[in-house]
């Protein structure tokens, strides 16, 4: 083989896997001790598996996951808000659109990733089992009207500062953590900024300092005088 054939092979895509019998064997557990809670999952053989489970077997599903499985390791827990901006992209300056544009605006649908989900908020927490190389991301959905759900820390105690940084930034109630404080924010601080309908209105009053106006390029004076 040529020094270019083995070039070209390294720079091929690996094969993907067609079959993934601890990442199954591991969902088909979850799914026999969970029951009608796992309500959906996303497993791509040879990558990962992604589990969403009821909001009311949260705790649970972190107990069976630490004691039962061996996921002994907390990687994080965080939230998402899938209500796309109503602001546009914030870096866009040029394109942003003002308080005025985004009350007369109609809503862009919510669209979920992967296991799905039915409301606009969701936690997300992954944990790993170490040893067995294996790792896993969970999900729930968290209702618009009642933004709360069971804290971890019972279990992960490294959950602690995640989830008062959801409650901070999200105003996500992790029912049963002993002391919900800010972490970034002062204390009277009022709103939630990672929420997409919090408007940052320092910049819809000044631009933002990176964007800069494209001008024409000076004549370099080569041209002949066409007058």
């Amino acid at each position: 083989m040529s020094s270019a054939d083995a070039s070209a092979d390294s720079t091929e895509e690996a094969p993907v896997a067609e079959t993934d019998e601890a990442r199954e064997g591991l969902l088909a557990r979850l799914t026999d001790e969970l029951g009608d809670a796992l309500v959906g999952s996303h497993l791509v053989a040879g990558d990962d598996l992604w589990i969403r489970v009821d909001r009311d077997a949260w705790l649970e599903s972190a107990r069976l996951l630490r004691t039962g499985l061996g996921f002994t390791y907390f990687s994080f827990l965080s939230a998402i808000d899938w209500m796309p901006s109503p602001y546009g992209r914030s870096m866009d300056s040029q394109v942003d659109r003002t308080l005025e544009d985004v009350a007369s605006a109609d809503p862009e649908p919510i669209e979920q990733g992967v296991a799905g989900g039915d409301t606009r908020f969701q936690i997300l927490a992954r944990v790993n089992d170490v040893p067995g190389h294996r790792g896993i991301t969970l999900k729930a959905d968290v209702p618009d009207n009642d933004l709360s759900i069971s804290s971890w820390i019972g279990v992960y105690p490294g959950a602690n500062w995640h989830e008062r940084e959801c409650w901070e930034m999200f105003g996500i109630e992790f029912s049963g953590h002993p002391k919900l404080e800010h972490l970034y924010l002062p204390g009277a601080f009022e709103g939630h900024p990672m929420r997409k309908d919090y408007p940052l209105l320092a910049r819809h009053v000044k631009p933002w300092p990176g964007i800069v106006d494209v001008e024409a390029m000076p004549d370099d004076g080569d041209g002949e005088d066409e007058s």
